[in-house]
């Protein structure tokens, strides 16, 4: 072989190596299009069925019901702890006439 044709064979073979290479790249590329492409189509599908779950409420109305519940839990919570403290008090006072 000549020297040329030692050079255009080693050029031939890193061509091919990056063909190779941009091939694999292109199929990884068409892979993950195609998994983003489902991935989308279920998150619009999601979307789509909370709209139509979200038909005809008023989100508004929802919203401030829920700041009223949160509101009335706190309330529960703390007449909660009133009760317990006095459940206590008194539990403390039978203990005292017990002994």
């Amino acid at each position: 072989m000549t020297q040329d044709t030692l050079t255009m064979t080693t050029d031939l073979d890193r061509l091919a190596e990056r063909v190779e290479r941009a091939a694999a790249l292109v199929q990884r590329l068409r892979d993950e299009n195609q998994k983003l492409g489902r991935e989308r189509d279920e998150l619009q599908q999601r979307v789509a069925d909370s709209e139509t779950k979200l038909q005809g409420q008023d989100v508004p109305a929802l919203m401030s019901e829920i700041q009223t519940l949160r509101k009335e839990q706190k309330e529960w919570h703390s007449e909660r702890r009133e009760v317990a403290s006095k459940i206590e008090a008194i539990a403390q006072k039978l203990e005292r006439l017990d002994a």
